[in-house]
């Protein structure tokens, strides 16, 4: 049923979203892969230089959201995972819930059958039609996330993750998105593992608190997997991250158009 969005002519403002997640990324349009640094792939502990290098990185106040033992993770994260805490306030954070909570309420039950097994417990939305209150939120956000002139999807996606709900690792399609998603958190803090999608030692953990905005593009768009933990397994830096149910106002820009030989 959710494939079949795609293809409606005039497309409803309001319609249950098809996530645009794929883990079989042979079947998407893949842009040219990024090569994000000289230095070779590697699972060897880091030497004390970089170990030392690594801890003044991740003290930085700026990048606390992030737990990594991989220096070339770090790097990337630094540049192509980005969090905003607080960028929204309590506030504008009810304003968002209230617009989107009768619109998710109408799906009567959480599903546990993902089209494509990337999620677990889940309802969601997609929106056009946003109130006076929740456009100048949206607005901001896009002019965060995304250069001027880049063309984005009109559709917002509003995901809904049960307590006892997950996202198993996978990579977003390409074939329906651009290079750029930008998602706000809602109500729980959660934790984001990313993983090399060819080198599974390169892991970083995420922290996601309430009100935060998560910028992921370009390598970490394309090279990792990206997943929210289970309930069960929330821990960040060994501290357990209590989850409950999170709601997520996620924004992305067009697909690439696909080039011909």
């Amino acid at each position: 049923m959710l494939l079949k969005t795609l293809f409606r002519s005039k497309p409803t403002k309001e319609h249950c979203a098809m996530v645009l997640f794929g883990r079989n990324c042979s079947e998407f349009v893949r842009p040219p892969p990024i090569r994000t640094s000289t230095r070779q792939q590697t699972t060897q502990t880091p030497d004390t230089d970089q170990l030392q290098h690594l801890q003044n990185e991740l003290s930085n106040p700026k990048f606390s959201y992030l737990h990594c033992h991989v220096p070339e993770i770090v790097e990337v994260c630094q540049r192509d995972m980005l969090v905003h805490e607080n960028f929204i306030s309590e506030e504008e954070e009810e304003i968002l819930f209230k617009e989107v909570e009768p619109k998710l309420k109408r799906i009567l039950r959480y599903e546990f059958d993902h089209w494509d097994d990337a999620i677990h417990g889940y309802r969601e939305i997609e929106r056009s039609d946003w109130s006076e209150q929740s456009q100048p939120i949206l607005q901001r956000l896009r002019r965060l996330a995304f250069p001027p002139g880049v063309a984005q999807l009109h559709l917002v996606h509003v995901l809904d993750l049960a307590k006892e709900g997950w996202i198993k690792p996978h990579v977003d399609s390409v074939k329906f998105a651009g290079n750029t998603i930008a998602g706000l958190s809602l109500l729980s803090p959660s934790v984001m593992r990313l993983v090399h999608s060819d080198n599974k030692a390169w892991v970083a953990d995420v922290l996601l608190k309430p009100r935060s905005l998560y910028i992921m593009r370009d390598a970490m768009r394309y090279d990792y997997t990206h997943e929210i933990l289970k309930a069960e397994e929330s821990k960040f830096r060994g501290e357990e991250v209590p989850r409950n149910r999170r709601v997520s106002v996620i924004c992305r820009n067009e697909p690439p158009v696909p080039t011909t030989d």
